[in-house]
């Protein structure tokens, strides 16, 4: 999509690309519409100082699109591609402005630019107890599946311990180890699902100084590894260290390799002074979910329900050693 008008929608939506210029407005309607819709009292403050909409936008500014009303931003949506699973969200629009049409009017631009950009199966993460968001998506063709909930962890203080010999920081390898460790990684999750790719991901916490991506090794071949934002200006804020991916490879050792990474994980989150490390598991996913809940994970601030285009588990299954939400 170029940054001139795509869509003219019939109630007078304007959806064009969002450019850099709108990100403050952006930021303040992501803000204020889950702030009013969750009745936080000061709804501005929801996720405090971290930058959700900022971020994503480096990411690739290509997929985020932007809603207008009288020539004025009237709301926002951001597209994810991780290779053939494609989700979206944040979508948000102005509250004095809801249910006139706007979120359906972004609706048909992001399922094109699913299409463009090869997407096998779609997904987002919604409120479960909101038939209006229900009924909505699923007008789109996607399927509630099974509840997806945002754990948390608290975190001790940073120890003197050296860091074990089977882990590695990518932000600390050199250019060639990075190339390799982004093939492994691609090698990795394609394993899980086919074509799945977070490595755009990896790419945008190093790029932006969001956090740092947790590699653990088993020798020379990956066996797991954890993209991790953390504190102000990331998606975790201050304090937090979030989980924005993380999986280990399938087969025997996937329950210790996934021990390893969820123990080190909350390693980095201690050496970046978070208190309280985030991540979020699809329920489906009962290893996985079990595992984090031994591991003293317990439910944090939002649970919610994963939708699906097409109807299908993807590698929201039993046996999927993964950490995301698709918020």
């Amino acid at each position: 999509m170029t940054n001139t008008v795509q869509t003219q929608a019939r109630s007078g939506v304007v959806i064009r690309r969002l450019d850099q210029s709108d990100l403050a407005e952006a930021d303040r309607i992501f803000r204020l519409a889950f702030g009013t819709f969750l009745g936080v009292p000061d709804p501005l403050t929801f996720t405090g100082d971290a930058d959700v909409v900022g971020s994503r936008w480096r990411t690739n500014p290509a997929t985020t699109l932007a809603a207008e009303v009288g020539g004025e931003l009237a709301g926002s949506n951001f597209v994810t591609l991780w290779g053939s699973v494609g989700f979206f969200g944040p979508l948000t629009v102005r509250p004095d402005l809801w249910d006139r049409g706007i979120a359906t009017s972004l609706m048909e631009p992001t399922l094109d630019l699913f299409e463009r950009h090869g997407v096998r199966h779609a997904g987002l993460f919604t409120f479960s107890n909101s038939t209006k968001h229900l009924h909505l998506y699923q007008k789109f063709g996607f399927w509630p599946r099974f509840l997806t909930a945002l754990m948390a962890k608290p975190v001790g203080p940073a120890t003197a311990e050296a860091t074990p010999a089977f882990v590695s920081l990518f932000s600390q390898l050199s250019a060639t180890d990075r190339d390799t460790a982004l093939k492994e990684c691609r090698a990795l999750t394609n394993s899980i699902y086919d074509g799945l790719d977070v490595a755009i991901e990896i790419e945008a916490v190093q790029s932006q100084h969001l956090g740092d991506t947790l590699l653990i090794w088993d020798g020379s071949r990956l066996a797991g590894f954890a993209v991790c934002h953390c504190g102000a200006g990331s998606e975790a804020g201050t304090g937090l260290c979030f989980v924005k991916f993380g999986a280990v490879r399938p087969g025997p050792a996937a329950a210790a390799d996934f021990e390893r990474l969820l123990s080190e994980c909350e390693s980095l989150a201690a050496t970046r002074g978070a208190g309280v490390l985030l991540g979020g598991i699809n329920t489906a996913r009962q290893a996985a979910y079990q595992s984090m809940l031994a591991h003293g994970f317990r439910f944090g601030p939002l649970v919610g329900v994963s939708m699906h285009r097409p109807d299908e588990p993807g590698y929201d299954r039993p046996d999927a050693y993964v950490i995301d939400d698709w918020r």
